[in-house]
């Protein structure tokens, strides 16, 4: 019998002591240079700061929060049929799914550094818009449009 899968923590970030950012940091990432990730990270937080005259971790969570999921689809198969089926999403998922989006939307964004761009795809999600949003608003609709198969979940 196979052994249980044993979650690791991630640690929490270096100037706001906050494992939501570390975790962040972790995704913005890229060919394990952590310190220049940091330095995208904590450049944008500054932007942040002086565009919005806010603090930069409460943007940041009002981000992530609005572009968290409630619901999504998984495929199930049932009787050789295929069914999109709509699910809540975990915390844990929510989190993931959110930063992955957040980062998308800002390394397709063209002209500027790879800061400006996250400060301003953070920014955006504040306010409900960018396209870290809009996926979620995809992901709801297409939940939205399967409910009929909604009784397949278990």
């Amino acid at each position: 019998m196979r052994r249980a899968y044993k979650k690791h923590k991630a640690q929490p970030d270096s100037v706001y002591n906050d494992t939501a950012i570390g975790q962040f940091i972790n995704k913005v990432m890229k060919d394990g240079k952590k310190t220049t990730a940091q330095r995208i990270v904590y450049d944008a937080f500054e932007i942040i700061k002086n565009k919005t005259k806010k603090e930069p971790v409460e943007i940041f969570r009002l981000a992530i929060e609005n572009a968290s999921p409630l619901l999504e689809v998984k495929p199930k198969r049932i009787g050789g049929a295929t069914y999109q089926v709509p699910m809540e999403v975990r915390g844990e998922r929510k989190l993931a799914l959110a930063t992955k989006w957040i980062l998308d939307g800002a390394r397709a964004k063209k002209g500027k550094s790879m800061a400006e761009k996250l400060a301003q795809e953070l920014i955006d999600c504040t306010n409900n818009e960018g396209s870290a949003i809009k996926k979620k608003n995809d992901t709801h609709r297409m939940a939205e449009a399967n409910k009929a198969f909604a009784h397949f979940a278990r």
